[in-house]
Protein backbone atom coordinates (compact mmCIF):
# COMPACT_ATOMS: atom_id res chain seq x y z
CA UNK A 1 0.00 0.00 0.00
CA UNK A 2 2.47 2.32 0.87
CA UNK A 3 4.56 1.66 -2.35
CA UNK A 4 1.26 2.31 -4.12
CA UNK A 5 0.69 5.47 -2.40
CA UNK A 6 4.21 7.09 -3.24
CA UNK A 7 4.16 5.91 -6.74
CA UNK A 8 0.54 7.35 -7.06
CA UNK A 9 2.02 10.89 -5.57
CA UNK A 10 5.64 10.48 -7.85
CA UNK A 11 3.41 10.07 -10.58
CA UNK A 12 0.98 12.76 -10.26
CA UNK A 13 4.68 14.92 -9.16
CA UNK A 14 5.84 14.04 -12.61
CA UNK A 15 2.16 14.34 -14.52
CA UNK A 16 2.54 10.71 -15.60
CA UNK A 17 0.04 8.96 -16.77
CA UNK A 18 -0.94 5.77 -15.46
CA UNK A 19 -2.49 2.43 -16.88
CA UNK A 20 -5.78 1.70 -15.18
CA UNK A 21 -6.65 -1.01 -12.86
CA UNK A 22 -7.18 -4.13 -14.56
CA UNK A 23 -10.67 -5.29 -13.06
CA UNK A 24 -12.10 -2.18 -15.17
CA UNK A 25 -12.68 -2.27 -18.90
CA UNK A 26 -10.69 0.51 -20.91
CA UNK A 27 -14.38 1.26 -22.72
CA UNK A 28 -16.03 2.24 -19.21
CA UNK A 29 -12.95 3.77 -17.15
CA UNK A 30 -10.85 6.64 -17.81
CA UNK A 31 -7.48 6.60 -15.20
CA UNK A 32 -5.79 8.98 -13.30
CA UNK A 33 -3.16 7.25 -12.42
CA UNK A 34 -4.19 4.87 -9.51
CA UNK A 35 -7.47 6.51 -9.44
CA UNK A 36 -10.08 5.46 -11.59
CA UNK A 37 -13.15 7.75 -13.19
CA UNK A 38 -16.45 5.17 -14.08
CA UNK A 39 -17.94 6.91 -17.43
CA UNK A 40 -21.58 6.83 -17.27
CA UNK A 41 -21.87 8.10 -13.61
CA UNK A 42 -21.74 11.93 -12.63
CA UNK A 43 -19.64 13.69 -10.37
CA UNK A 44 -20.03 16.17 -7.69
CA UNK A 45 -16.78 18.88 -6.82
CA UNK A 46 -16.83 17.39 -3.34
CA UNK A 47 -15.70 13.98 -4.75
CA UNK A 48 -18.84 12.00 -4.49
CA UNK A 49 -20.65 10.04 -7.37
CA UNK A 50 -24.08 8.84 -8.52
CA UNK A 51 -25.18 6.43 -10.47
CA UNK A 52 -28.90 7.08 -11.42
CA UNK A 53 -30.72 4.08 -12.57
CA UNK A 54 -34.41 4.17 -12.74
CA UNK A 55 -35.88 5.82 -9.95
CA UNK A 56 -32.86 5.46 -7.81
CA UNK A 57 -29.67 6.62 -7.55
CA UNK A 58 -26.80 5.29 -5.92
CA UNK A 59 -24.77 7.59 -4.41
CA UNK A 60 -20.51 6.84 -2.51
CA UNK A 61 -17.38 8.54 -2.73
CA UNK A 62 -14.99 8.25 -5.60
CA UNK A 63 -11.72 5.89 -6.11
CA UNK A 64 -9.70 9.57 -5.91
CA UNK A 65 -11.16 10.77 -2.61
CA UNK A 66 -10.66 7.18 -1.12
CA UNK A 67 -7.09 7.48 -2.50
CA UNK A 68 -6.48 10.80 -1.03
CA UNK A 69 -8.16 9.52 2.53
CA UNK A 70 -6.39 6.47 3.02
CA UNK A 71 -7.52 3.47 4.96
CA UNK A 72 -11.44 3.62 5.86
CA UNK A 73 -11.98 2.53 9.23
CA UNK A 74 -15.45 3.86 10.19
CA UNK A 75 -18.20 5.03 8.03
CA UNK A 76 -21.54 7.10 9.29
CA UNK A 77 -24.32 6.91 7.93
CA UNK A 78 -28.23 8.28 7.59
CA UNK A 79 -31.01 5.82 8.50
CA UNK A 80 -33.28 4.62 5.14
CA UNK A 81 -36.50 7.10 5.44
CA UNK A 82 -34.59 10.31 5.99
CA UNK A 83 -33.77 12.89 3.26
CA UNK A 84 -30.49 14.28 2.07
CA UNK A 85 -30.11 17.41 0.23
CA UNK A 86 -27.70 18.31 -2.35
CA UNK A 87 -24.61 20.02 -1.20
CA UNK A 88 -25.40 18.52 2.10
CA UNK A 89 -23.75 16.45 4.45
CA UNK A 90 -25.02 12.88 5.15
CA UNK A 91 -22.63 11.34 6.96
CA UNK A 92 -19.03 10.73 7.43
CA UNK A 93 -16.18 8.62 6.71
CA UNK A 94 -13.15 7.93 9.49
CA UNK A 95 -9.60 7.09 7.39
CA UNK A 96 -6.28 6.72 9.26
CA UNK A 97 -5.53 10.01 8.28
CA UNK A 98 -8.60 12.36 8.67
CA UNK A 99 -12.72 12.19 8.97
CA UNK A 100 -14.29 13.58 6.21
CA UNK A 101 -18.21 14.41 5.93
CA UNK A 102 -20.01 13.18 2.53
CA UNK A 103 -22.24 15.91 1.01
CA UNK A 104 -25.13 14.23 -1.17
CA UNK A 105 -24.80 15.32 -4.51
CA UNK A 106 -28.31 15.63 -5.48
CA UNK A 107 -31.67 16.02 -3.02
CA UNK A 108 -34.00 13.01 -2.09
CA UNK A 109 -35.26 10.06 0.12
CA UNK A 110 -32.97 7.72 1.38
CA UNK A 111 -34.14 4.40 0.20
CA UNK A 112 -31.43 2.02 1.17
CA UNK A 113 -28.30 2.28 3.13
CA UNK A 114 -25.29 -0.29 2.70
CA UNK A 115 -25.28 -2.26 5.88
CA UNK A 116 -22.41 -3.78 4.83
CA UNK A 117 -19.75 -0.89 5.60
CA UNK A 118 -20.68 -0.90 8.98
CA UNK A 119 -18.88 -4.17 9.49
CA UNK A 120 -16.48 -3.60 6.72
CA UNK A 121 -15.57 0.15 5.85
CA UNK A 122 -12.38 -0.72 3.80
CA UNK A 123 -14.98 -1.97 0.95
CA UNK A 124 -14.62 1.79 0.46
CA UNK A 125 -11.06 1.40 -0.48
CA UNK A 126 -11.35 -1.78 -2.19
CA UNK A 127 -14.42 -1.26 -4.86
CA UNK A 128 -15.69 2.69 -4.37
CA UNK A 129 -17.67 1.80 -7.25
CA UNK A 130 -19.20 -1.34 -6.44
CA UNK A 131 -19.17 -2.89 -3.04
CA UNK A 132 -18.51 0.71 -1.18
CA UNK A 133 -21.59 2.13 -2.50
CA UNK A 134 -23.18 4.37 0.43
CA UNK A 135 -26.62 4.80 -0.02
CA UNK A 136 -29.65 4.89 -2.51
CA UNK A 137 -31.92 7.96 -2.87
CA UNK A 138 -35.30 8.55 -4.53
CA UNK A 139 -34.12 11.76 -6.61
CA UNK A 140 -36.86 14.73 -5.75
CA UNK A 141 -35.41 16.84 -8.61
CA UNK A 142 -33.84 14.68 -11.33
CA UNK A 143 -32.89 17.86 -13.19
CA UNK A 144 -29.98 18.19 -9.96
CA UNK A 145 -27.33 15.70 -12.14
CA UNK A 146 -27.21 18.20 -14.98
CA UNK A 147 -25.56 20.10 -13.01
CA UNK A 148 -22.47 17.59 -12.15
CA UNK A 149 -19.82 16.55 -13.80
CA UNK A 150 -19.52 14.01 -16.48
CA UNK A 151 -16.11 11.63 -16.25
CA UNK A 152 -14.19 13.68 -18.72
CA UNK A 153 -14.81 17.17 -16.54
CA UNK A 154 -14.31 15.21 -13.48
CA UNK A 155 -11.00 13.30 -14.61
CA UNK A 156 -9.77 17.17 -15.41
CA UNK A 157 -11.20 18.68 -12.33
CA UNK A 158 -9.10 16.16 -10.34
CA UNK A 159 -6.15 16.63 -12.15
CA UNK A 160 -6.22 20.43 -11.86
CA UNK A 161 -6.95 20.29 -8.32
CA UNK A 162 -4.05 17.62 -7.62
CA UNK A 163 -1.90 20.26 -9.18
CA UNK A 164 -2.52 23.23 -7.17
CA UNK A 165 -1.70 21.34 -4.01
Amino acid sequence: MALTLWASSTANALKISCASKPHLSLAFSFSRCFSTVLDGLKYANSHEWVKHEGSVATIGITDHAQDHLGEVVFVELPEPGGSVSQGKGFGAVESVKATSDINSPISGEVVEVNSKLTEAPGLINKSPYEEGWMIKVKPSSPSELESLMGSKEYTKFCEEEDASH
